[in-house]
């Protein structure tokens, strides 16, 4: 497993165009869906959950901080908190570096060279 960092990761735009956040909320819906088992009838509750959840974060800051960690041929971008990331920092891990990485959900649980664990939430996957 190889890791990189990259801090200050911009939205693509500092304002989020409407159309783009209407996709957004649409794929957070179909998630929700899924993970509450496809229950048919329920695309209003989805998509206000949805809508509140993507809201919340969209405000929540345009600012973010992740980690890039390649299992097997596929690179997970995890991005994580700052503030309870424990005193992580980027650099901890040289690119390339050998590191050790669970994989649960949408977390990657990835331990530092200190023996702590930074927890962070997968937001995209390639490969």
């Amino acid at each position: 497993m190889e890791a990189s960092q990259k801090s200050n990761l911009h939205a693509a735009d500092d304002s989020v165009s409407s159309r783009d956040l209407h996709e957004a909320i649409r794929r957070r819906a179909e998630e929700i869906y899924i993970r509450n088992g496809k229950i048919p009838g329920r695309d209003v509750q989805n998509w206000s959950q949805a809508e509140e959840e993507i809201r919340r974060e969209t405000e929540a800051s345009t600012r973010r901080t992740a980690i890039i960690v390649r299992v097997d041929g596929v690179q997970y971008i995890g991005e994580y908190h700052r503030e309870t990331s424990d005193g992580y920092a980027p650099g901890e891990f040289s690119p390339g570096a050998s590191i050790l990485v669970r994989l649960d959900g949408t977390k990657m649980l990835v331990k530092r060279p200190n023996g702590k664990v930074l927890e962070t939430e997968i937001v995209q996957k390639i490969g």
